[in-house]
C-alpha cells in the first residue's frame, strides 16, 4: 500500500516536472540552439515555428496538469478497502 503511494507520488512528481520542461523550453533560447536545429535545417525552421513552439507548451500544460490531479488524487484520494464491493446498483434521483 506504501510502494503504491510513493509510486504515484513519483509519477506525479516525473508528469509535473515534464509538463515544466515542456512549458518553458521553446521559449529560451536553448530551443532554438541545439543539435536537431543545426544538423537538420528543416527541424529548425519547423521548431523556430510561434505554432510548433505553442502546440509543445501546450502539451507541457496539459501533462503538467495531469501530474497536479494525480498527486491532488494521491494526497486527498479516498482508499477503498478490502472489505467494500462495488456497488452494481444504478444510483437514484
Amino acid at each position: 500500500m506504501l510502494i503504491q503511494f510513493v509510486l504515484r507520488l513519483l509519477v506525479a512528481a516525473y508528469l509535473i516536472e515534464a509538463g515544466l520542461v515542456l512549458t518553458i523550453a521553446p521559449w529560451t533560447p536553448l530551443w532554438e540552439n541545439n543539435y536537431f536545429a543545426h544538423a537538420w535545417p528543416a527541424v529548425g525552421v519547423m521548431m523556430a515555428s510561434a505554432y510548433v513552439q505553442g502546440a509543445v507548451t501546450g502539451v507541457g500544460l496539459i501533462t503538467m496538469t495531469v501530474g497536479i490531479r494525480d498527486l491532488l488524487a494521491a494526497i486527498f484520494g479516498r482508499r477503498a478497502t478490502s472489505d467494500q464491493a462495488p456497488s452494481l446498483n444504478p444510483p437514484t434521483l
